[in-house]
């Protein structure tokens, strides 16, 4: 298997796998991630999660193909069900929304005592996977945003810490909430991609505007205003 079988997102997130790791990937699909690391000679062992047969199927499949049973194990499961306590020290998430991402972590928290770092991808509302963080005692430590075949991903990386830490430079609750929201490293280091994405998001919420002038009920006038200071929040992140 050589680099080209790994999408640039996800050549990103094996970037950020320390070397030794033991490995979950949660979601795995074709498992693509875990055997690329182990080909590599990155890491020791993976566990990978899937929670559909289907795709369960092809990560065997392609496990086999390779002949790393028993260094790559494919489990069929929910989140973290699939990894047992204290077998792993990386996690990775990628691939999925970032409200899905949160209550994985969430509903597996038992599982992350021995956890040293986690690696998520969500493909929206990274701001979920942040505020996760925060609460959680996560410190943020990097995070980039990728764009492939017309769509922007961001990877953020994570390890236990002062989970403020990142926000401190942001001095009133206004600009912390904008870093929350664009990211506090990307925020001040925009790349290319970051700045394409959020133009989008501006004019995707002139479009909600438009569509909501048009529209009756009792909260009209709430969701306008939300979208409205979102938009605002968006633009003076843009003229950082």
């Amino acid at each position: 298997m050589n680099e080209h079988h790994l999408s640039k997102r996800l050549a990103e997130v094996a970037s950020l796998v320390p070397p030794g790791s033991r490995l979950a990937d949660i979601g795995s699909d074709h498992a693509y991630l875990p055997v690329h690391l182990l080909i590599q000679g990155k890491i020791c062992t993976a566990v990978a999660g899937e929670i559909n047969p289907g795709p369960l199927e092809s990560a065997k499949n392609q496990v086999e193909k390779l002949g790393l049973q028993g260094v790559v194990d494919v489990r069929l499961g929910d989140g973290l069900e699939v990894i047992h306590q204290d077998e792993i020290d990386v996690i990775c998430i990628a691939g999925m929304g970032g409200s899905l991402i949160s209550q994985i972590l969430s509903e597996g928290k038992e599982k992350l005592h021995k956890v040293k770092r986690l690696i998520l991808q969500p493909n929206v509302a990274g701001h979920l996977v942040r505020e996760w963080l925060l609460n959680e005692g996560w410190e943020l430590l990097y995070e980039n945003m990728i764009k492939e075949d017309q769509k922007y991903y961001e990877v953020l990386m994570a390890e236990r810490g002062n989970a403020e830490a990142p926000y401190q430079s942001y001095a009133t609750q206004r600009d912390r909430k904008r870093a929350v929201l664009m990211g506090p490293f990307l925020s001040q280091d925009p790349n290319e991609a970051f700045r394409e994405k959020w133009e989008q998001e501006v004019d995707k919420r002139n479009k909600i505007l438009e569509s909501l002038a048009h529209s009756e009920g009792i909260d009209k006038q709430d969701k306008i205003d939300k979208v409205k200071d979102e938009m605002a929040l968006i633009e003076e992140g843009l003229k950082q």
